[in-house]
């Protein structure tokens, strides 16, 4: 009997024992002992199909999880910005305490870190990145977003930053499959954005490609343990109402990591063109005078959907899947009314230009991924298939007094990119980090341009002797590696790129094959010191190689306007870019800079004119010199109580150079710039931002353009505990068009290109699902065969 009761006196505390149950809990702080609402904790048991338990801290910095079983842990604490923090295994059977303090993620070595509480930005050698999940800006969509990065100017005609407009857009390191800047700007919402990077001197990990800056747009992964998503509608007044909706939803569970997206546009704008030009007759020595207005509304209506699947192996090993559509589909008039002044008569073509278009994107993307404390390693391959079929008919109306033969063409173009990169990184110490990677792609195009003109009966008769198809067949592979070195006050970065291209390209036309190949290696470095407590300074250079886009490259004469056309130029050579850069930040904010790039055989579009039949036409020609030097000076505006954000000046000088030509061609002009971008915190919790940006003109190719200016406004409040978002954007307050002159050679002319003026968006996003999070490495692959397949809409 009394060994019957120590029996069951020992299976009492056994049973005790294994049902016990504890606390854990803690702070987590920066290494300025502030404290870190809204880290990611992950508790993780060693139990084998044992769940995760997730949160995140409070206001103050703490969490804590309670009743939880005896055991053996680890804990994970993550946050955007910051290192990732692991604490090895413990064993459980008491109540514990753990206090965890986290260090600022440096990206790269060589990174100076600055922080503003709207937005938050960091400063490199390489590249200057806006974080957006620390800020509480509430931004419609991309266009939005990049006005916000000190320096970068949204106008009617694309992108401009430090005087130059040749800038490629990267989407996860890939160039996006939207095709034209307009369609990307207007409908990527910026709840999808975490950052925004600029990069002006590329490292050798990034394609060679490119002359100019880079704007790469970092998407928000699914870092949330649990389900979660959101819904979002906007409506909005440009030229007619425009709508839009998107829906996303993501979810976390053990290994199994899963995204879906899908949204709708229906955007609506307008790009005109006046062209005022006087020709002098060659048979009678008069001047004549052609004035040209020419209307072009857009109203595409753009579809898209995607997924992504991540499978965590285990704590090392990582695969992935990745898939996305897009369709774009455009039909619309334009028109266009020349009137021919002179002294003794008048003349006047009216037209009018209906495009048919539509493109489809198809893309995926596999990945593998390896990583451990000291080693990373990436496998990517990334297929996309992009069709694009054009259908435009050129025809005369009602009030043209020049017999003109009605003409259509059929402009179907078909690509095919296949590429596959990987990559290795090694921390060798803390200090000292070397990387390895090749990239072979292979891209396919098949442009076939077809021209029709309209017969007596009104049927449309192929004209074989004016169409061409053009296959190009280009691969490139390239290999790359880089080092980063820390030592005391000063970081080193450098590496080098090797590309081999062969690109091969075929006219059925003439049955003639060109092929151009190119071995060539691309350097680039950055030395940083940190000077005093509150200055830093860093020194980059890059050689970088812009080839030509595919379509470019055929010699199909497309026809806008009885006087008007496009001819395309398969001799074109890629161009080669020296850049060359000196940064400063004060105060731990950007303050000054000075770059400066040489380009030899620059890409130009170059405008020429027959004063027989008046005609002007545009080609991209190789232009011998091209420079640009700009010099930056900001500051931030927190020294005003309750305002954020940066004000300062851009100087920029560009000039043209050729002698080549007949007549030689030198253009050259300064300009001076001021930009501000601030945020302003009103009554009842709403946020208020302004951008804006005011230039004396600069030189867009051959047009040298007057003073610019626009003004933007925003203004955003949170509903229903944060969940629900509303922003209302008012753009092009102030809206000064693209005003210049033309004067080269025979051509004495004034332009104008005006695009929509106010434009007013209302856009409510609503969240749902779990708050906890899970911290995953993002991926950067950069596609820039994409970047040459050149489509506007």
């Amino acid at each position: 009997m009394k060994l019957f009761k120590q029996l069951l006196f020992l299976l009492f505390i056994s049973s005790f024992n294994l049902s016990a149950q504890f606390s854990i809990n803690g702070k987590i702080t920066d290494k300025q002992n502030q404290p870190l609402p809204f880290a990611n904790v992950i508790l993780l048991s060693k139990e084998k199909g044992a769940l995760p338990k997730g949160m995140v801290s409070d206001d103050n910095g703490k969490y804590s999880f309670e009743k939880v079983k005896k055991g053996t842990y680890t804990i994970e604490i993550s946050m955007l910005g910051f290192k990732t923090k692991n604490l090895k295994a413990f064993e459980l059977n008491s109540n514990k305490t753990f206090n965890f303090t986290l260090e600022e993620e440096n990206e790269s070595l060589d990174e100076v870190v600055i922080q503003s509480k709207r937005p938050v930005i960091r400063q490199t050698a390489e590249k200057l990145v806006l974080d957006l999940e620390k800020s509480e800006m509430l931004n419609s969509n991309l266009q939005d977003v990049v006005k916000r990065v000190p320096g970068v100017i949204v106008t009617n005609n694309g992108i401009n930053f430090a005087g130059r407009s040749d800038i490629r857009i990267l989407i996860n390191g890939k160039t996006t499959d939207y095709m034209d800047v307009e369609t990307l700007l207007q409908n990527l919402p910026a709840d999808n954005i975490a950052k925004v990077e600029l990069i002006e001197q590329p490292g050798a990990e990034f394609d060679a490609e490119g002359s100019g800056p880079i704007i790469n747009i970092i998407l928000k992964k699914n870092v949330r343990l649990g389900t979660h998503g959101s819904v979002g509608v906007w409506v909005g007044e440009d030229e007619g109402i425009e709508y839009g909706a998107n829906a996303s939803i993501a979810s976390y569970k053990n290994k199994l990591n899963w995204q879906l997206s899908t949204g709708y546009s229906a955007p609506t704008w307008r790009n005109d063109l006046f062209i005022n030009r006087r020709v002098v007759d060659p048979g009678t020595n008069e001047t004549v005078t052609y004035d040209q207005a020419t209307i072009e509304p857009f109203d595409p209506k753009n579809t898209w959907l995607s997924g992504s699947i991540d499978y965590y192996i285990n704590d090392k090993n990582t695969i992935g899947f990745s898939t996305r559509y897009n369709n774009t589909m455009s039909d619309r008039v334009g028109s266009s009314n020349t009137e021919v002044r002179s002294s003794t008569n008048m003349e006047r073509f009216v037209t009018e230009n209906s495009f048919d278009r539509e493109r489809n994107t198809f893309s995926i993307n596999p990945y593998y991924e390896f990583k451990s404390d000291h080693d990373k390693f990436i496998l990517d391959f990334n297929y996309v298939n992009f069709i694009n079929e054009n259908i435009n008919t050129i025809e005369d109306v009602d009030g043209n007094t020049v017999p003109f033969v009605n003409q259509r063409y059929l402009q179907d173009g078909k690509y095919t990119i296949k590429t596959i990169k990987a990559d290795y990184n090694k921390n060798i110490t803390d200090e000292f980090k070397v990387s390895f990677g090749s990239k072979f792609s292979d891209v396919d195009t098949d442009s076939d341009l077809k021209l029709f003109t309209q017969n007596a009966s009104g049927d449309f008769d192929f004209q074989a002797d004016d169409s061409n198809r053009f296959i190009i067949d280009e691969r490139i592979f390239a290999l790359y590696t880089k080092v980063n070195y820390k030592w005391s006050d000063w970081s080193l970065s450098a590496g080098v790129r090797y590309e081999n291209s062969d690109t091969r390209g075929t006219s059925t036309s003439t049955d003639e094959t060109r092929t151009r190949i190119i071995s060539q290696l691309f350097p680039s470095a950055s030395l940083s010191k940190k000077l005093t407590e509150k200055l830093g300074a860093n020194v980059a250079y890059s050689y970088r190689i812009r080839r030509p886009n595919y379509n470019s490259l055929n010699s199909f004469v497309t026809l806008y306007d009885p006087l008007t056309s496009e001819v395309g130029n398969p001799a074109l050579k890629p161009a080669f870019t020296n850049n060359l850069q000196f940064n400063l930040t004060f105060d731990n904010q950007p303050f000054f800079t000075v770059s400066y790039s040489e380009t030899s055989d620059d890409l130009f579009l170059f405008i020429s004119q027959d004063d027989a039949t008046a005609q002007i036409s545009r080609t991209t020609i190789n232009l011998q010199d091209r420079q640009n030097w700009n010099f930056r000076l900001f500051g931030p505006l927190s020294f005003i109580e309750n305002l954020d954000g940066f004000t300062g000046f851009i100087v920029d000088y560009n000039k043209f150079e050729s002698n080549e030509l007949s007549p030689n061609l030198f253009l050259s002009k300064w300009n001076l710039g001021w930009y501000t971008q601030a945020s302003y915190k009103l009554p009842w919790d709403i946020n208020a931002e302004m951008s804006s940006y005011f230039g004396t003109g600069a030189l867009e190719g051959q047009i040298d353009a007057g003073w610019i200016g626009d003004l933007s406004f925003s203004f955003g409040k949170k509903f229903l505990d944060d969940k629900l978002k509303v922003n209302l954007g008012i753009n092009k307050v102030l809206n000064r068009g693209f005003v210049g002159t033309v004067n080269y050679d025979n051509i004495d002319a004034n332009i104008e290109s005006n695009g929509s003026r106010q434009n007013v968006q209302l856009r409510l996003t609503y969240s749902f699902g779990s708050r906890f999070g899970k911290k995953k490495a993002k991926r950067n692959a950069s596609e820039e065969e994409q970047n040459r397949i050149d489509n506007n809409n």
